[in-house]
């Protein structure tokens, strides 16, 4: 269960129009790494795994990712709020605007729709959190996740006894 705090983990007030930011943004809000992946990666996999602490881990981590997920959402949506459609079409998302007007859409940036097949859940606890800490690292590349740098040495040590 979750309480749900009516205000942004971190502040966001972008307030000039940006859709090629707003584009790339959509990677993160729709994409096979973005936050929406990791978020239901992470509340998936707490199902299956062993322990309760571990299963809390996934918990914690799947909330967070969430919640990221809600700064990229609000992020896009400022990008669009004000652009002129003439922004739009030069950032390349014509087709997007078509079909989504200035709405916030789990969509990568060359508008393939947000889809389950970006997420594994064996029940094999250790597959399962070696595929979260491989789709962490393609995410890394382009971010900086400090919770969960600490967080998965943390489960890899809970998880040990499984090894």
């Amino acid at each position: 269960m979750w309480i749900y705090q009516k205000k942004l983990e971190y502040p966001v007030n972008i307030t000039t129009p940006n859709p090629r930011m707003a584009k790339a943004l959509m990677a993160q809000y729709g994409g096979p790494d973005s936050e929406l992946a990791a978020g239901c990666r992470y509340l998936t996999q707490r199902f299956s795994m062993p322990d309760n602490r571990v299963k809390a881990t996934c918990n914690d981590i799947g909330t967070e990712e969430i919640a990221h997920w809600e700064m990229i959402g609000t992020m896009i949506h400022q990008c669009l709020r004000d652009a002129t459609l003439k922004d739009i079409e030069a950032a390349g998302l014509m087709g997007y605007y078509t079909m989504h007007s200035k709405g916030v859409y789990p969509a990568d940036p060359n508008g393939v729709p947000f889809t389950a097949a970006y997420l594994q859940c064996t029940g094999d606890p250790i597959a399962d959190i070696t595929e979260d800490m491989a789709a962490d690292a393609a995410m890394s590349k382009r971010q900086h996740f400090a919770q969960k740098k600490e967080a998965l040495p943390r489960m890899a040590v809970l998880l040990s006894p499984l090894y």
